[in-house]
C-alpha cells in the first residue's frame, strides 16, 4: 500500500484498517486497497460527526409550503393548448432519439422472499414475465412506436451486476438489441459502526453497501455514461425504479412539459391518499423545489387542510423523474456530487477478531446513502406533473398485503382489463366491480390506451372473456 494512503487512513481515526490489512494475503490486499483507494478519508470524520456519532435532524423551513404541480386532467383551456403542445414536443424528441430509459435496479427479491436481483422477479398475472422483461418489451414496442432505437441505462449495484447482465443475456436481452441496453454499477459507501468506525465485513472486504439512488447521477458520470449518451444525441433521460412494472417509460406529455418549461428535472406527483402516507411530500421553499421525507414531515404540516377540506400538502413522490442530460453533467463536473446523506441503521455483519463472521442481533451500524431528489432545490428551474396512480404506479415491495408483488398483480389487471374495454373487449367483473378473470396484455404490442385500441381492431379477439379465466393477449 502507498505510504500517503496509509497516512490518510490513520489521520481519519481508521487505523485498525492497517492492522487487518497487513494480516491479509495478497489478494486480499489487493481487494482491500482498491476499497480504500475509493474512499474519501478528508471528508470522513466530518460524516463520521455529524451522522453516526450523533443523529441528524432534518430542518423545517419556517417558509415551507406546498409545491405546485401541472394538474392532470387539464383544468382550463390554457392548459389544454398547453398539454397539447407538450404532446407534439415529446412527440418529437423521442421520434429524433433523444430521450434514453433509465433504471434503477441495484436491489435483491429479498423482501419479497425471492433469490436474486429484484429485476428477476416474475411479476406479471398470467404468463408470469419478469420485471425486467416487462420493461424491455415496452421499451421494444416504444422504439417500434416511435420509430428510433429508445437505448435503456440500468444501473446495477456490485452484488447484483454479474447476476443480472447474465440474465439478460439468457433471455437475448428480451428482443432488444444488445447495445440498446447499457448497464453501470452503482457507488458504494462503507457501514460505520456506531463507535466511529468502518466496519469489517470479510479477510478481503470492508462492509460496503449501496449509496443509494442519489448514487445514480456520479455513476452516469463514472461510467461514461453521459458521454455515451452525448455521442448518442441523448438529451432527456426517464428514470424510474425497477419495482414499479406500471410506470410510463416514455410519457410525450411529461417530456414534451420538461422541455417547454425548461425544467432541468422534473417529477411525477400522486395525490396522497392520506396526510402519513409512505411518500416523500413535495414542498417549496427558498423559491426551490425539495421533497421532504414522510418520517421527517411534522403532523401538524402533514395534516393541514385547504379551506375545501383536501390536503395541503397533497403531493407524494413516486421517484419518477424527467431528467436533462446537462443538468447531470453540471453537478458532475468535477467528478463530485455534492448531496446531503441519509442515515439508516443497520444490523451489519462483521468479522471477529477470531477470523468468523458475526450476524449482529441489534443495530450496530449506520449506511449512508444519498437520494436523488436532493438534487431538486441544485435546479435552477423544476416541475411537478400530477399522475395517476392507478395507471403509474404498482411498486412491488413485499410479497404480500400493501405495495407488494400481488397488489401489483391486481393493478396491472385492472389496467389491461380497461384497454381490453376501450377496445370494445368485455371483461366481467365481479359485484365489487373487480375484474372476475386474469387478463395480461403484452407490453410489445400495447404500451399506452391509443395502442390498445389500434391492435385490437387489427387483432380481434373471437371469443369472450370467461369468468375465471386467464387470458393473455399479444406476442
Amino acid at each position: 500500500m502507498q505510504e500517503t494512503l496509509r497516512k490518510r487512513i490513520e489521520a481519519a481515526g481508521q487505523s485498525h484498517l492497517l492492522a487487518h490489512y497487513d494480516a491479509a494475503d495478497a489478494s486480499a490486499q489487493a481487494k482491500l486497497e482498491a476499497q480504500f483507494g475509493a474512499i474519501d478519508w478528508e471528508a470522513l470524520p466530518g460524516l463520521i460527526a455529524g451522522y453516526v456519532l450523533k443523529r441528524p435532524e432534518t430542518a423545517i423551513p419556517d417558509d415551507l409550503a406546498p409545491a405546485p404541480f401541472f394538474p392532470f386532467p387539464a383544468k382550463t383551456p390554457e392548459q389544454e393548448k398547453l398539454y397539447a403542445e407538450a404532446i407534439a414536443k415529446g412527440v418529437e424528441v423521442l421520434r429524433a432519439g433523444k430521450v434514453a430509459a433509465l433504471t434503477v435496479a441495484g436491489g435483491q427479491g429479498t423482501r419479497l422472499g425471492f433469490d436474486g436481483p429484484k429485476g428477476t422477479y416474475p411479476i406479471t398475472p398470467v404468463l408470469h414475465k419478469t420485471l425486467f422483461q416487462y420493461f424491455a418489451e415496452s421499451i421494444g414496442r416504444i422504439s417500434e412506436k416511435y420509430g428510433a432505437p429508445l437505448t435503456w441505462y440500468i444501473m446495477c449495484s456490485e452484488l447484483n451486476a454479474a447476476p443480472t447482465k447474465e440474465f439478460f443475456e439468457k433471455n437475448r436481452f428480451f428482443g432488444l438489441a444488445e447495445g440498446q441496453v447499457r448497464f453501470f454499477v452503482q457507488g458504494t459507501m462503507p457501514a460505520i459502526g456506531l463507535d466511529g468506525k468502518l466496519i469489517i465485513g470479510a479477510k478481503d472486504s470492508l462492509a460496503l453497501s449501496p449509496n443509494g439512488h442519489g448514487g445514480t447521477l456520479l455513476a452516469l458520470r463514472a461510467s461514461g455514461s453521459l458521454d455515451r449518451m452525448a455521442a448518442d444525441g441523448v438529451e432527456y433521460l426517464s428514470y424510474f425504479q425497477v419495482d414499479n412494472p406500471l410506470v410510463p417509460i416514455a410519457d410525450p406529455l411529461f417530456i414534451g412539459l420538461h422541455i417547454l418549461e425548461g425544467s432541468q428535472i422534473s417529477s411525477r406527483m400522486l395525490p396522497k391518499t392520506c396526510p402519513t402516507e409512505k411518500l416523500g411530500n413535495f414542498c417549496l421553499s427558498g423559491g426551490r423545489l425539495h421533497v421532504i421525507e414522510y418520517s421527517d414531515m411534522p403532523l401538524e404540516l402533514a395534516e393541514r387542510l385547504n379551506p375545501d377540506g383536501t390536503l395541503a400538502f397533497l403531493s407524494g413522490s413516486p421517484a419518477i423523474h424527467i431528467i436533462s442530460r446537462s443538468f447531470i453533467e453540471s453537478l458532475t463536473q468535477d467528478g463530485t456530487l455534492k448531496l446531503p446523506w441519509h442515515r439508516a441503521d443497520k444490523k451489519v455483519p462483521f468479522l471477529a477478531a477470531d477470523g468468523t463472521t458475526v450476524k449482529p442481533d441489534a443495530v450496530n451500524a449506520v449506511k449512508l446513502e444519498s437520494f436523488i431528489f436532493d438534487a431538486l432545490p441544485m435546479a435552477s428551474r423544476a416541475i411537478v406533473v400530477e399522475g395517476s396512480r392507478k395507471e403509474m404506479f404498482g411498486p412491488t415491495k413485499n410479497a404480500t398485503g400493501v405495495d407488494s408483488a400481488e397488489s401489483c398483480r391486481a393493478m396491472l389487471v385492472e389496467r389491461d382489463a380497461r384497454r381490453l374495454s376501450l377496445a370494445g373487449i368485455r371483461v366481467p367483473r365481479d359485484g365489487n366491480g373487480v375484474p372476475a378473470a386474469l387478463v395480461e396484455i403484452s407490453p410489445r404490442c400495447v404500451v399506452d390506451d391509443a395502442d390498445a385500441v389500434e391492435y385490437f381492431r387489427a387483432n380481434p379477439v373471437a371469443d369472450d372473456i370467461r369468468p375465471g379465466q386467464a387470458r393473455s393477449f399479444g406476442k
